[in-house]
């Protein structure tokens, strides 16, 4: 397996564990005939290659998965880009390069009419759920919460303030230094829509832009006047080297946390993650396997919590997924 994004985390560590022992892990796969240890599918012969682009909020769970789903499947091979959701569907998914694309917000009409130009039909499952969180300086002891209104002015297009003290009279004259995703983010996106407003300016380009996460949470450590966004599994591996901001959308002050993710209290920047895979890979069954393995995992609290920062699945949300995925394998092999 490969990656394009490094977070200095757990699953990272895990991953290039995964990649130092690839080559025994090979080798023994060669050794073994027939059924394996007949306790699971490590033995069904799967065999082929996995392409995965999109976002880099879904990156850290579809690396966990990939992972796990290598180990039990020697024959496998699992390639996965961050690219942001908008970049993967554009330049990946939707000209037919790769398999599956992941997505921090629904799929856009225009990206679903493109992939339909090239016979790509994509399948949405929902895969776990985000808190969306905005990152200050440790030293930024001026601000423990802001409203959706301050987090507005602070990115909005129009005339936006170079000084917190333009937000805020409260706030010091400290100049700001700002960092985000792309525009080729699904986080952008969604961000745009929860806060900007899609009628509204729209999103400020005078910032720091980047698709990896890394790099958000190195720039806003870096500067006492800094402040950015990003998905809440990078704040949670980087507790210690930035602070999180508290969200006010009218009701008080609400922490971004697994909990107020779970619970819907943390609005407006709780969001549904996706990977879609294209209905033609399901035809083939590694394909189709994998895809039923995230699935299956993905109520899995050990992984999506613990492991990567996110809220797994519930049992219902589960279910309608898994509907989801065997009607579009059954109409891809049948």
């Amino acid at each position: 397996m490969t990656e394009t994004s490094a977070n200095g985390s757990t699953t990272r560590r895990r991953l290039l564990a995964a990649v130092g022992s690839a080559g025994v892990i090979g080798m023994a796969g060669c050794t073994q005939s027939g059924g394996g240890d007949g306790d699971g599918d490590g033995g069904d012969g799967l065999s082929g290659t996995i392409d995965i682009a999109g976002s880099s909020t879904v990156f850290p769970v579809a690396t966990a998965m990939a992972e796990r789903f290598e180990s039990e499947h020697s024959g496998v091979d699992i390639n996965i880009q961050s690219t942001g959701s908008g970049g993967g569907f554009a330049n990946h998914f939707c000209p037919g390069r790769t398999d599956f694309n992941n997505a921090s917000r629904p799929i856009q009409s225009e990206e679903e009419e493109t992939c339909s130009g090239n016979g790509v039909t994509p399948v949405e499952l929902t895969v776990a759920t985000d808190a969306l969180t905005v990152v200050v300086n440790n030293e930024a002891d001026w601000v423990d919460c802001m409203t959706t209104d301050e987090l507005a002015r602070l990115w909005s297009a129009e005339d936006p303030p170079t000084m917190w003290s333009e937000v805020n009279a409260d706030w010091p004259d400290q100049e700001l230094e700002l960092y985000g995703p792309t525009d080729a983010s699904g986080t952008y996106d969604y961000f745009i829509e929860s806060i900007l407003g899609e009628e509204g300016p729209g999103h400020r380009q005078d910032y720091s832009a980047t698709e990896q996460d890394r790099t958000i949470i190195q720039g806003v450590e870096g500067s006492e006047g800094a402040i950015g966004y990003l998905g809440f599994a990078y704040y949670s591996q980087n507790t210690d080297r930035v602070k999180a901001v508290g969200i006010d959308d009218g009701d008080g002050c609400v922490e971004p946390s697994l909990g107020t993710a779970r619970t819907g209290e943390y609005t407006p920047l709780s969001r549904p993650l996706f990977t879609y895979p294209k209905q033609g890979s399901l035809s083939e069954d590694h394909v189709a396997e994998f895809a039923r393995f995230w699935l299956e995992n993905s109520t899995s609290e050990e992984i999506i919590a613990d492991e990567v920062g996110y809220v797994p699945l519930s049992d219902d949300a589960q279910s309608e997924a898994m509907e989801r995925l065997e009607t579009a394998i059954e109409n891809a092999q049948g």
